[in-house]
């Protein structure tokens, strides 16, 4: 248990800039506040590895907030998941 409480309390690798831990993080995704959610699932797309996204976000998550957060994704990162849509048959979001 002390492991996970641990986990919990640290600042994950992809948030350097920001003094938030793994809960902060996870609070700020579940949390009523739009624009902060769209920040982290941002921020997460670009900077966490691969399997790590699925650790925070879903595949439907993303796509529901899609519109907003491609909006601030740097252009290759959009590129980049504009095709993945495109190639999981979802068509262009």
């Amino acid at each position: 248990m002390s492991g996970e409480t641990d986990r919990v309390k640290q600042r994950p690798y992809f948030i350097w800039d920001y003094d938030l831990t793994e809960d902060d993080v996870r609070s700020i995704l579940r949390g009523d506040n739009e624009y902060e959610k769209v920040q982290m699932m941002v921020r997460i797309l670009e900077s966490a590895r691969w399997e790590d996204i699925w650790q925070y976000l879903t595949v439907a998550e993303v796509r529901r907030y899609w519109q907003q957060i491609a909006r601030w994704l740097r252009p290759e990162i959009r590129e980049a998941w504009t095709w993945a849509w495109e190639m999981w048959g979802y068509g262009t979001t």
